[in-house]
This record gives structure tokens, sequence and C-alpha cells, in this order.
């Protein structure tokens, strides 16, 4: 029973992975990754460039960059994707920072306060393919009406044993998330996707 439940959940990580859903929604989040004094980490610019052609595209009026600081960054990770979306191109008064969580979980829980409270309701979430079913599932729960629209540039997208690593990676944080409701960072698997 205990390999369905996991191998059916790795197909899940793996199905939702591959679906880009671009319908209108009422804002773009982007989740989050490492930034360097600023600058966005090879993965947070991935999931950036995504956003901005989401905007682009008019799948929503607004884009909300997620994600705190770590101990002795001047920057959030929201501050250096909003920085970035504005340097190419996204107009300010478009892009909403919220600058708060460590983790998915805490950065969804501050973004979805944000939305909620100036009254929208649905968001297409821009982060890893692997990264999608959970980020999915854990703004639902934040009372997000969202789906999701995958980077597919970027590190952790470029081979197949890291493909494999993320999709073990997801399953075993879904599964964690499913059972307690809590951050997968408790079991040190949301260090770097957020």
């Amino acid at each position: 029973m205990g390999l369905l439940v996991v191998g059916g959940t790795a197909f899940r990580v793996w199905q939702v992975a591959r679906v880009d859903d671009r319908d209108r929604a009422d804002v773009v989040v982007v989740l989050g990754a490492a930034q360097y004094a600023g600058r966005p980490s090879k993965v947070l610019e991935a999931r950036l460039r995504k956003a901005k052609t989401l905007f682009e595209q008019g799948v929503a009026d607004h884009v909300v960059t997620g994600g705190g600081r770590r101990e002795g960054d001047r920057f959030s990770e929201a501050e250096a994707g909003k920085r970035w979306l504005v340097d190419h191109g996204v107009p300010a008064d478009r892009v909403i920072d919220v600058g708060e969580g460590n983790d998915t979980l805490g950065t969804i829980k501050s973004v979805a306060g944000v939305v909620l409270g100036k009254g929208w309701a649905t968001a297409v979430i821009v982060s890893d393919p692997w990264h999608s079913l959970r980020a999915r599932t854990m703004a639902r729960d934040a009372g997000l009406d969202a789906w999701t629209s995958p980077t597919h540039s970027g590190p952790i997208v470029q081979t197949r044993e890291t493909q494999a690593k993320y999709i073990l990676r997801e399953t075993a944080a879904l599964l964690y998330y499913r059972s307690t409701h809590a951050s997968a960072d408790r079991i040190a698997i949301d260090q770097e996707v957020g």
C-alpha cells in the first residue's frame, strides 16, 4: 500500500509538472528562490522570466513576488524578484513584493494573505515543474483558487538525473505536507525551493 501511495504521488508530481495553465487570473505569483545581494539566482531568474512572459501575455494584471530573506541578507527574495521584473520592463505599480516566508509554506501563506486582502482570489503559481503540485496544494489550502505555469528552463530541469532527484524530493515533501500540514523544511527538503 505504501508503495502505491508513494508511486502515485510521484506520478502526480511528474504529471502536474507537465501542465502549463495560462488561464486568466488575478495575479501571477512567483515563488522565491536564492538571491545574491539583490541579484536573482539562476533558479529565481528562470521563474521571473516565466512570470514576465505571462504578464506580457495578459494572463494577469499584477505579479506578486514572494520570499523572505536569510540572516545577513540585505534583500529579500521578493525584493530581488521585483527589482528584476521592473528592470526588465514590468511596471513597478504592477509588481507586489511580499518579503515574508523562508520556505514554500511560509511564502504561500504570506502571499495568500496579501492577495486575498486585496479582494483577489485567483493565482497562477510560477515555480519549478516538480514543485508545482505542492505549491498548488498549499495555495489552495491557504484559500487561493490556484493553478500552475511552471518554468521549463534553469538548472533544475536540465538533466534527467536532476529531474529524478527533484521528483523524489517533491514526492517526499508533498507526502509530509499532506500528513502534517507543516513545512517540509523540518526534514531538510525545502531549502532551495520556496
